[in-house]
């Protein structure tokens, strides 16, 4: 089985449970550290033709994180591709175990059955808080409806503000953001890298909780994890 991963997440799930599988992934495939297989552009820019010389048996992409037409271009090409969608923790548990399933993977790794585990009983707060969750600034983009990390916050206490909005990633001016006076604004690392200097600062007298942005959005091997990582978060923002 040779197969490339347009997913940093799945190709971390991949190369840890199936060593030698993976042939390509993207620039933005970061883990394992030591993954040396050929790179083949961005998530939103994958290059079809080096993907196509790569000879790949599939191809594991995500609604979410790739382009349709690039998808269409790889099929076009005559690979077989294989689209994920992960709106919820439930769902990545499915679709992880379908992805090594189709990979050639016959039986579930340690890794899969430590993430369940820990997520049966995540470390819950007394009471439930509100939050706002940036994702981008320049312009500030929070977390809005149906998303896999919304979910995860939501399994850790925290119920983020934009939950019911129409769009998934909305667009929302600093002043409403400020002005919904959430109990705490999350910050990850992830897709934009907020820092102590860079997020806080533009929400005064808030807490605010930086947390680990793999911990909140990869599911892969880092879901055994992350209930204590974000956790551990939290509870710092709120002290």
């Amino acid at each position: 089985m040779r197969a490339v991963s347009l997913v940093p997440s799945l190709t971390e799930a991949v190369a840890v449970s199936l060593p030698g599988v993976l042939v390509g992934a993207t620039d933005w495939c970061t883990h394992p550290a030591d993954l040396d297989v050929a790179r083949v552009g961005g998530t939103k820019n994958p290059k079809v033709d080096r993907i196509a010389a790569l000879a790949p048996d599939l191809v594991i992409a995500n609604e979410e994180e790739n382009r349709k037409p690039d998808l269409d271009a790889l099929r076009a090409a005559g690979l077989d591709v294989l689209v994920t969608e992960i709106r919820d923790l439930p769902q990545a548990f499915c679709e992880l175990a379908r992805v090594l399933r189709a990979c050639g993977g016959t039986a579930r790794p340690r890794w899969l059955d430590e993430a369940e585990a820990a997520w049966a009983s995540p470390p819950v707060p007394p009471r439930r808080t509100t939050a706002v969750v940036p994702i981008w600034r320049r312009p500030w983009m929070v977390l809005g409806r149906d998303t896999f990390a919304g979910d995860v916050l939501a399994r850790l206490g925290v119920d983020h503000l934009h939950a019911g909005h129409a769009e998934r990633y909305p667009r929302v001016p600093l002043e409403e953001l400020r002005a919904a006076a959430p109990d705490v604004v999350v910050l990850p690392d992830e897709p934009y890298r907020f820092t102590a200097d860079d997020g806080p600062e533009a929400f005064p007298g808030l807490p605010c909780a930086l947390v680990s942005g793999r911990h909140l959005t990869w599911y892969g091997p880092s879901l055994a994890r992350a209930p204590r990582v974000l956790g551990e978060a939290l509870r710092a923002a709120r002290r």
